[in-house]
């Protein structure tokens, strides 16, 4: 890993000494809306409207946690088309798997598939969310659950879509096509339909290819959004999201003797063409109302219904043996349809009270989900290692894996399967494993006052209530279990400022993940009987405005988990098990001149788990121990930029087993190092043209798993060319 840092600062350290002589002579940044569909410039709150992820228009430098934002401008300039591009280069977060068909990210070693929002609802669906019709995309770490519920245990990801605007009509664009062949359309139509309304359409249609066999898809994405002004108080904001997306299911190649990927396998996809796949069929409709009483009390109101109808099927591999070059395979088909109601209010007032002032939020939230799921698993009707040495007139036995040769990639092909040892099989989702319906309803009132003290001394205290409460219906045997568990979550931070432009926090916040879940698919014993995890983060920070558009900012943290267990020796009791995770994170980020900005983020991790026997000398499973990303862009003259960038990891484990079977050696995900770069020319106001270049030393390396046997093959060098633009 040194060496590998050492490379490549090499290079940026050389493009660092070459930036500045550039930026002296650059022409001024860009100014909002004047160059290309995506460009805006944010003020010192999360974004301008009101309906933000923190809810109050608290600037930055007084948030006592850390948080990382990307524009759309980045987005564009970085080349991003997904949410795992958008984390890696984020200090204090990394990607997983996530199976190959959802997003998921470690916030702070803490691995979620749900704690995801858009415009501050939940979004907890299960699948990959695009990117063209954002203005930003907010990144909170540790606990949240005063604002955001249940979940938010290492952190959340809230993207902020795109409104309407009022008083303009423009026509914003987007077209790209990369080296592996794949491209795609954005558009994004404004259109003034009253002097107090207009219609705002983003839409994209994405063409999807990479580097591995079989790979393919496309993804429809539609977002119409009106807004309304109803005087000078009352704005109406109404939403509709239509997608429709389906692509191959990779997920990598297995281990080695060692524990590390077969790199010699990086070519070969695992998988059945014909029979691994993901569909995502979603409507969304949003609605929010927001009204000022005053000058001093504003209130909203959200209403959110969304229908989600998702199928994924895969084959995988769970086994690898160097000696005879074999891969056991496994499979299942799993489908999903899910339907949220979420409804939540906030009324929010600004006074003082004996020359103290405050920030009071009052809000609620009122959660209806019903989830219905089912999965079958993969059957062989012949199995040639277990039936080797069966005795004489016992019949041969179905199981759920199989053997392959790792050198025949088309072993599998529309349920048809080659064995290893030549001999056909087929195989068929026959085998039940689950079948669940599950309803949820969740209640939650919560009060937060962030008072001014003096000019140099702020205090944030508050606390919500959640009552969650969830039925599940095993359709197997009829059996129907609920529970129910009301929650309190306190938070409090304070924040003393030296300047104006300087504060220095300390935080203490809570969250909770009931047993059922990131998904809430069961509660089978003894799971419905145990209390939910509870997540508590300590963190102190500094947060300095060097100069207005450069922000440095640096924390110290450590995420404590309880989790109640079934005692070993007395099962009427409980053991609760503490494990941590501490580290520091530190992020700069803005203009260093007019002409050059910059994005560097560095995090440092480490967690032990713990069992009831105290430390385990395991380390907590894809928490590298450091991380560090960098992002240049250089305006060299009017018309012509260059973007340079570098993200790297350290080491990380696959699995909470920090080993894999039946090897028993340390299953590790390899240290890595990418450079990627870029160079964009404005040939007009109205007409970008931009080549990203992502690992430009074609690196070989495997980002991400889903188990020991899973490791994400990264692509090698490519590129995207895009042209964008607006009028």
């Amino acid at each position: 890993m040194i060496l590998i840092f050492a490379r490549t600062a090499l290079l940026l350290g050389c493009a660092a000494i070459a930036f500045p002589a550039l930026a002296e002579t650059a022409p001024a940044a860009d100014d909002a809306g004047e160059r290309g569909p995506n460009i805006i410039v944010t003020g010192d709150v999360l974004y301008s409207n009101q309906i933000n992820a923190l809810k109050t228009p608290t600037p930055i430098i007084d948030v006592p946690q850390s948080l990382s934002i990307t524009t759309a401008e980045q987005i564009v300039r970085q080349g991003f088309d997904s949410v795992g591009d958008i984390v890696n280069y984020t200090p204090g977060v990394t990607n997983s798997q996530g199976e190959g068909h959802r997003d998921a990210v470690v916030f702070r070693g803490v691995r979620s598939t749900a704690d995801f929002f858009v415009d501050g609802v939940r979004d907890d669906v299960e699948y990959y969310r695009g990117l063209y019709n954002l203005e930003q995309v907010e990144i909170l770490r540790g606990p949240n659950a005063l604002l955001f519920g249940r979940g938010g245990t290492g952190g959340i990801l809230n993207r902020v879509t795109k409104k309407g605007v009022v008083g303009e009509t423009f026509v914003g664009y987007r077209a790209s096509v990369d080296t592996f062949g794949a491209y795609d359309v954005w558009a994004d139509l404004n259109l003034a339909t009253s002097e107090n309304s207009a219609l705002r359409i983003n839409a994209a249609y994405e063409s999807l290819n990479n580097h591995r066999d079989f790979f393919d898809g496309e993804q429809i994405s539609v977002n119409p959004t009106f807004r309304a002004e109803l005087g000078d108080r009352t704005t109406i904001d109404l939403s509709y999201e239509y997608l429709n997306h389906e692509r191959f299911i990779d997920r990598g190649v297995p281990s080695d003797d060692s524990g590390d990927p077969v790199s010699a396998l990086r070519r070969v996809t695992f998988g059945d063409p014909d029979n691994n796949f993901a569909t995502l069929e979603a409507h969304v409709l949003r609605g929010t109302i927001q009204h000022t009483f005053s000058d001093s009390v504003k209130g909203n109101f959200t209403a959110s219904y969304g229908d989600y109808d998702k199928v994924y099927s895969n084959f995988f591999p769970v086994g690898y043996t160097l000696a005879t070059n074999v891969v056991q395979i496994d499979g299942y088909i799993d489908t999903n349809q899910r339907q949220n109601l979420i409804l939540s209010g906030n009324l929010i007032g600004e006074f003082e009270t004996g020359g103290i002032g405050h920030t009071l939020i009052v809000g609620g939230e009122f959660i209806d989900s019903s989830n219905n799921n089912d999965r079958f698993n993969a059957v062989f009707d012949s199995v040639v290692v277990e039936n080797a040495n069966r005795p004489v007139g016992q019949p041969a036995r179905r199981t759920d894996v199989e053997f392959f040769s790792a050198v025949r990639p088309l072993a599998l092909r529309g349920g048809v399967a080659t064995l290893a040892n030549g001999m056909t099989t087929t195989v068929a989702f026959t085998g039940l494993n689950d079948d669940t319906e599950a309803d949820l309803n969740v209640f939650s009132a919560y009060i937060q006052d962030e008072v001014k003290l003096a000019d140099w001394l702020r205090l944030v205290i508050g606390a919500r209530f959640d009552s969650f409460e969830i039925t599940v219906l095993d359709n197997r045997n009829g059996i129907v279990r609920t529970r129910k568990d009301d929650k309190v979550s306190p938070r409090v931070g304070v924040i003393v400022k030296p300047m104006e432009n300087l504060s220095i926090y300390g935080s203490y916040s809570e969250s909770f993940l009931p047993r059922s879940g990131d998904q809430f698919t069961d509660i089978n014993p003894p799971n419905d009987a145990l209390d939910p995890n509870t997540f508590s983060n300590l963190e102190a920070g500094v947060k300095w405005d060097i100069r207005p558009g450069l922000a440095l900012t640096g924390a110290v943290f450590q995420i404590e988990q309880s989790s109640p267990q079934t005692s070993d020796t007395n099962p009427d009791t409980l053991d609760v098990i503490d494990s941590r995770i501490r580290g520091f994170e530190a992020q700069l980020q803005g203009q260093v001149t007019d002409g050059w900005f910059v994005t560097t983020g560095y995090s440092y991790l480490d967690g032990e788990q713990v069992d009831r026997a105290g430390p385990t000398g395991l380390r907590v499973r894809e928490l590298p121990e450091h991380k560090f990303s960098i992002w240049n862009n250089v305006q060299a003259t009017e018309q012509l930029g260059f973007g340079l960038g570098l993200t790297a990891q350290d080491e990380s484990f696959a699995d909470n087993g920090n080993t894999t079977q039946p090897a028993n050696q340390r299953a590790t995900l390899p240290a890595y190092a990418r450079v990627d770069m870029a160079v964009f020319y404005d040939v007009s106001d109205n007409l970008r043209l931009q080549v990203n270049v992502e690992n430009l030393f074609d690196e070989l390396y495997f980002p991400t798993a889903h188990s020991a046997d899973e490791f994400t093959v990264a692509p090698p060098l490519n590129a995207r060319f895009t042209i964008s633009g607006r009028f």
